[in-house]
């Protein structure tokens, strides 16, 4: 009888250890594209943040990064994940307006925080991953954490001294409410791909950009041609997401779902730091290569915000965007950032 139990007990501890064992070796595999080069400072911190993610799941989360929008356009990157093409999104939500104004809204209100900090803490406090998965999961995605670089600056072949400057400015433009803020500051924006702005520049289709921060800008070659920018950045600060089809994830174990949630707060600190070391050190190397940097007035921003903040009422014209707007003035509200 004992030797019949100890048996039993023995094939039970046996069994016990495969299922550990073949839980622990559950595997995900994300093909993700970004818009980034892997140039650029920003395609360099994704290449970390895969980096991190392999080791905090022990290889069990294997990433395939597609860089410099590979497999299909910048805009199209959220859609063919959604459809299967690709696995998860890694450019921002801005650049799916087209299918509801909301989408401006997850990711960059154009003069509405002062910094990264606000904006995450937004994210992290104000309810933000909830208010943005309501409307990511409408579109068979979901929503997994942001990355901020900082303010962007415009790179131009023109002066942009003030408001004034951006009379018939032909630049290119994301897709969004930034368009309409510029089209009302007298400016005409040209929606194209990420990837296309340096030839645009270089042959004259283009006076400016509005394509990223200093840093950025750099790793782009815009200032190789557009001698002109702005320094600190007050016009854009757009979020770049990380979102993922919704059944992936959901068929993700538990702590494949926290490494990937976790590792893009820490890509977050990790960006925002870095790229505001990296734009105060690059000012001062872009200024003595000889562009020009404009620092602009208090009354030349009050110009510019008076034109957000009509934007956002005139952009947000569906439910979804009228809630996503409020929640991120009420957080600003309750913080004392705005009246």
């Amino acid at each position: 009888m004992l030797k019949k139990l100890t048996t039993t007990l023995m094939a039970g501890a046996m069994a016990a250890m495969g299922a550990v064992s073949v839980a622990s070796a559950a595997e995900t595999n994300l093909r993700i594209q970004t818009h980034f080069s892997p140039e650029t400072l920003s395609g360099q911190m994704a290449a970390e943040f895969i980096e991190d993610i392999t080791a905090m799941s022990g290889g069990e989360i294997k990433i395939e990064m597609f860089y410099a929008s590979s497999v299909v356009k910048s805009a199209e990157t959220f859609d063919a994940a959604a459809t299967g093409i690709l696995d998860c999104d890694m450019t921002g939500g801005a650049y799916q307006t087209g299918k509801n104004p909301a989408f401006q809204f997850t990711g960059d209100l154009n003069g509405g925080y002062a910094n990264p900090y606000q904006q995450m803490a937004w994210l992290l406090h104000g309810g933000g991953y909830d208010a943005l998965n309501k409307l990511y999961n409408q579109h068979n995605m979901e929503f997994i954490g942001w990355w901020i670089p900082g303010p962007e600056s415009l790179s131009s072949t023109r002066p942009i001294r003030g408001v004034e400057d951006f009379k018939n400015w032909k630049f290119r433009s994301p897709p969004g409410v930034i368009t309409l803020i510029f089209k009302n500051l007298g400016a005409s924006p040209i929606v194209m791909d990420f990837n296309e702005i340096f030839t645009a520049l270089e042959t004259g289709i283009i006076d400016g950009a509005d394509a990223a921060n200093l840093t950025n800008n750099i790793g782009l070659g815009l200032y190789d041609i557009a001698k002109h920018t702005n320094y600190p950045g007050f016009h854009s600060m757009p979020a770049d997401h990380l979102a993922c089809r919704k059944d992936v994830w959901d068929a993700m174990p538990d702590n494949h779902k926290a490494i990937l949630k976790v590792g893009m707060q820490a890509l977050a600190l990790k960006n925002t730091t870095i790229n505001e070391v990296k734009n105060a050190q690059n000012s001062v190397a872009l200024a003595e290569k000889g562009v020009n940097m404009y620092e602009w007035a208090p009354e030349e921003l009050a110009k510019y915000r008076e034109a957000v903040q009509t934007a956002w009422g005139e952009f947000a014209t569906t439910p979804e965007a009228k809630e996503l707007l409020g929640s991120h003035l009420d957080f600003l509200r309750s913080i004392g950032a705005m009246k």
